[in-house]
This record gives C-alpha cells, structure tokens and sequence, in this order.
C-alpha cells in the first residue's frame, strides 16, 4: 500500500517546522492561560484558600490527565510510525482498538474516585480550614474524568492526523468556554469553587466529544475510526512508549503533594497559595517547549518510519536551535517580569505576593535547562523508545525533584524548596545530553551534521 500524501512528510526547514508546530504551541499557550484565569477566577472571587483547595486536589485530575496523555501520546508514535511505513489499515484498528480500552479505564477512574473521595482529599493534605473547598471541587470534577483523560488521547489521535491547526480550534473552543463559564458559574450563579470545577470539566467534554464525532466521519483521512482487531502487542507498545508522560503527569502530582506539604510546614496556608501560583505561572512559561515538543514528535514518528535520514537530522538541529534561544529568553523574561505576574493573583503587599515573588526569583534558573528536558524525552517517545524516555522523566521529576523537594526544605527552608526544581532540570539535563548522544546513529540525530552518517 503507497503511503498517503500528507502534511507529516513535509520538507523539513526552520521555518517549516515551526510553522507546523505553531499550532501546538499557540494551544499549549492557551491551555496554560484558561488554567491560570481558573486560578485568577478562584482566588479573585472565592479566595486564596479555594486557590490552595485546588492545588491540594489538583493531583487527582494530574493522573487523569496524565492517563490520557500516556495513551494519546503512546498511540501517537504507534499510529504514526506505521502511517509512515505504509501500514495504514493496521495503524487505523489500533487508534480504534485503543480508544475503546481506554474509554472503559475512563470510566473504572471515576467510580473509584467517587468511591474513595474523603480519603483521598484527607491523604493530599487538606485541613480543616480548606477541607469543604477540597471536597466541592474534587466532588464535582470527578463527574468529568472520563472526558478529562479522553480529551488527551483526541489531541494525540489529531497530531497524528496531522491536523496540528484542528487540535488548536478544538484546544480554543474547549478554552473559551471554561472561561467564561468560570465567571458565569462562580459570580453571577453563585456557585464558588464547584463552578469553576463545572466550568474546567465542559470545556473537557466539548473537546472529547467533538473529537471522537470528528475521527467517526474522517474516513479519507490518515486517522479514523475502523472496525477494531485486538491487538495486545499495540496496546503494551502505547503504554510503555507513552510511559514518560504517565510519569510527568504522575510526577507532577506527587511533586504538587510534596510542595504543599512542605510549604504547608514551613510557611502555612499562605506558603501552600504562593506555591500555587508559581505552579500556575510555570505551566505557562514552559508552554511554548511542550507545545513544539508535540508538535515535532509525530513529524519525527512519521519520518522514522519512511527512514528519512537526511530529515530526521535537520529536525534535530532545528529543535537544538529554537529550544536554546527560547530557554535563555524566558528565564530572562521571568526574572524582569516576576513581580507582575504574581501580581495576577496575589494582591501586593500581601504575604502571599512576597513569598511567591521571591519564590520566582529562585525558582527561574531552572528555564535553562527545562526546555531541552521536556523535548528530549517527547523525542525518545516519538522514536518508540518508551523506556529512555521513561528514565530521563522519571529521572527528572518523581526521582530528584521529590528528592530534592525534601533535602533542601531540610536544609533551607523556604528557599531550599524553589531551588529544587532547577537542581534537578540542571542535573537531567546531562543524563538527556548522555542519551542522545549514544542513540545519535541509531535515530539518525543530526544526520548530515558530519556528527554521524
């Protein structure tokens, strides 16, 4: 069977490649700002406290999330390599096949959740102070699980597709709609923190169903829905292949659980809100680095898979390039600019603005080295190397982060714990530098550079 004509088997350039990755990127940071207008909405209107209750319960939509993408992201190489091999019936029985697994893990999720919901708001770290606020917004999102994991596993079918412009209109339409809902629900209809747990969980299902409509009726394109073949060997590929983003997600709770807990202790209730928004800000400042890393990952899938060296080899270059410039760029912006973006959620003077604005300052480092992290391991999962991949975000957040989190909060106090993230991108990123370079020839990674090939 001849390989379809397609946007992934574009000629590869600066300008081509960012430009099929803008979409990415623009919807990554749209998605950063509708969360941080979820958190401006909550602490603005309800209070700091609402703004800690959904930190203290945002592990438990973190491994929602973190299932989809794991999914999305492991199907995206699967679908995409074989795509580009040629194998399109086969790539189009495991997109479908996959959906339907994960559709039923969706909906197992929720029914544990709500089973087990007090235990787990009381083992995140919620006190009495914010224990109501913990339990109407986890309450209420629990409703929406399964549309949270699947709206993730739709994006990575879209990126395989190769219809990066599509996954932003459906990112924005889904955006849109949870900020206005936010205001609507939490002021006018006086709803509090369970309308902004409504509004986030419709703009969730706006994006899953419109989705799975839109790969039921896309049958001449490179992905659609066909009758489903079981395939055991697929699935064990999507998963172990999707593994790092299982474990940045999984990570990202944990690292959040820890956060909490530490500045719970040592800076209280307030030290748990400034922390918050730091995470909130983060998610945006690294925004533009996950949006191009998905974004690439299933341009490089496709090219593997057909064996375009010379391709491969420029995309590389081309990432090497456009990661640094934006890396010193934003680390530099955060250190100018921390003071107004605090201010966006924190009123000034407060304690909560002091802790958070020096919080920024330390914790800015850490932009040097955490773009090239975040592509490194997306890169080893669009080659279908799970396990690398694994390791570099294992080794990058649940591993030093956590560990880091605990030592230097020991050691420091406050200040120990914003340093722990840029310690532990610094010390990834020589782990990430050693992989990539011991798979240079078998990726073809930077083919044509006279670094190989």
């Amino acid at each position: 069977m001849s390989k379809p004509e397609n946007s992934l088997s574009m000629e590869i350039s600066f300008r081509g490649l960012i430009k099929f990755t803008i979409p990415t990127i623009i919807m990554m940071i749209f998605t950063s700002m509708y969360t941080i207008v979820d958190g401006i909405f909550v602490s603005r209107l309800v209070n700091t406290d609402a703004l800690s209750a959904v930190n203290i319960v945002f592990p438990i939509l973190g491994l929602a999330t973190g299932t989809g993408t794991m999914f999305g992201t492991g199907m995206s190489a699967v679908v995409s390599i074989k795509n580009g091999a040629g194998r399109n019936l086969e790539a189009n029985r495991n997109f479908t096949y996959i959906y339907i697994v994960l559709a039923a893990l969706a909906i197992v999720s929720m029914a544990l959740v709500f089973i087990f919901i007090k235990p787990i708001i009381i083992f995140l770290g919620a006190n009495e102070a914010i224990y109501d606020y913990c339990y109407d917004y986890a309450f209420v999102s629990a409703f929406f699980i399964p549309f949270s994991i699947m709206q993730m596993y739709v994006h990575g079918a879209i990126l395989a597709d190769g219809k990066p412009k599509l996954m932003l209109a459906l990112s924005l339409t889904g955006g849109i709609a949870n900020i206005v809902l936010d205001y609507v629900f939490i002021k006018p209809c006086g709803m509090g923190i369970s309308g902004a747990a409504l509004a986030t969980g419709i703009g969730y299902t706006i994006q899953t169903v419109v989705g799975t409509i839109y790969f039921a009726r896309n049958k001449n394109g490179l992905v659609h829905f066909v009758k489903p073949r079981r395939d055991r060997r697929a699935l064990i590929s999507t998963v172990t292949n999707g593994s790092s983003e299982m474990v940045n997600n999984l990570a990202m709770s944990v690292t959040t659980l820890l956060f909490n807990l530490a500045m719970m202790r040592f800076a209280g209730q307030d030290g748990v809100a400034a922390i918050t928004i730091v995470l909130y800000i983060d998610f945006f400042l690294v925004a533009v680095s996950i949006g191009y890393s998905m974004g690439a990952a299933p341009v490089i899938s496709y090219n593997y898979g057909a064996e375009e060296k010379e391709k491969l080899g420029k995309i590389s270059r081309i990432s090497l390039i456009f990661l640094g410039l934006f890396s010193i760029a934003v680390t530099a912006l955060t250190v100018i600019f921390r003071g107004p973006l605090v201010l966006t959620f924190a009123k000034s003077g407060t304690e909560v603005f002091e802790i958070a604005k020096r919080g920024m300052l330390l914790f800015a480092s850490g932009y040097l080295f955490k773009g090239y992290n975040i592509y490194a391991s997306s890169l080893f999962t669009a080659y279908s190397n799970g396990k690398v991949s694994a390791i570099i975000s294992f080794i990058r957040t649940l591993g030093l982060t956590s560990l880091f989190i605990i030592g230097f909060a020991a050691l420091f106090g406050v200040d120990g714990i914003w340093f722990a993230v840029p310690a532990a991108e610094f010390l990834t990123l020589i782990l990430a530098v050693y992989f990539i370079w011991k798979y240079k020839d078998k990726y073809y990674l930077f083919y044509g550079s006279g670094m190989n090939g």
